[in-house]
């Protein structure tokens, strides 16, 4: 019996500044993000938007009030090229096993995709466990999810106001999409909002299809389609 309770937590916008993340997100969404915190162990710090019930988005950069980190720094934040804009770059798992988990990553995708070694992390009083590749480089161009698991409560949802913005569908659009849509299935993955194998399939990014006040809004990689 799968022991697993796995859903989309939430989705990572990087940038080269937080500023320039922040203002991407709110002139296309027309709202407020509210500043989330640094992160000491990576470097790095954050801001974020409420997306749904139980997801969010996470604009996060190099934190450059604090010290240079001893270790490559999540979500491929050390490569100029890789925030040279702001972009969808990654999605982050939620699960109740985090370990079981990435273990059938493993076994289901090959050690190519691994998520990466479990970390323990806080930010001020929420504490989590997340798989944070030794690199930092995003797997399978960020198609592959990072794993969380939470070890406190409320989660950031709970906390952020209503922005009146919904997270309609995820769409991985890589060469192996397939593969990774049928490890979410494996694992009773909650669809909701619904992670789909997205076309084309030669595409190497992520998109987002949202509902907003304003009309229905797509982010794919840099790029923000209204309409």
């Amino acid at each position: 019996m799968n022991s697993q309770h796995c859903q989309l937590d939430h989705l990572v916008v990087t940038a080269d500044s937080l500023q320039n993340g922040i203002r991407f997100i709110e002139q296309h969404f027309g709202c407020s993000l509210q500043i989330g915190g640094q992160h000491p162990r990576m470097g790095t710090h954050n801001a974020l938007l409420r997306i749904g019930e139980s997801c969010y988005l996470e604009v996060i950069a190099v934190d450059p009030a604090v010290p240079p980190v001893n270790r490559p720094r999540w979500f491929q934040l050390d490569d100029p090229h890789s925030v040279s804009t702001p972009r969808l770059a990654a999605w982050v798992l939620g699960t109740s096993s985090i370990q079981q988990t990435r273990t059938a990553a493993i076994n289901s995708l090959s050690h190519a995709a691994d998520p990466g070694p479990i970390q323990e992390m806080n930010r001020g009083d929420l504490y989590w466990q997340i798989s944070i590749p030794d690199d930092g480089r995003l797997r399978l161009h960020g198609c592959m999810p990072s794993l969380i698991q939470w070890k406190t409560t409320p989660l950031p949802p709970a906390r952020l106001p209503d922005s009146g913005i919904e997270l309609l569908r995820l769409e991985l659009c890589h060469p192996r999409a397939a593969e990774i849509h049928s490890w979410l299935q494996q694992i009773d993955c909650s669809q909701t909002p619904s992670v789909i194998a997205g076309q084309p399939s030669t595409s190497r990014l992520l998109r987002a299809v949202f509902s907003t006040p304003a009309g229905r809004l797509t982010l794919e990689g840099d790029r923000i389609e209204h309409g």
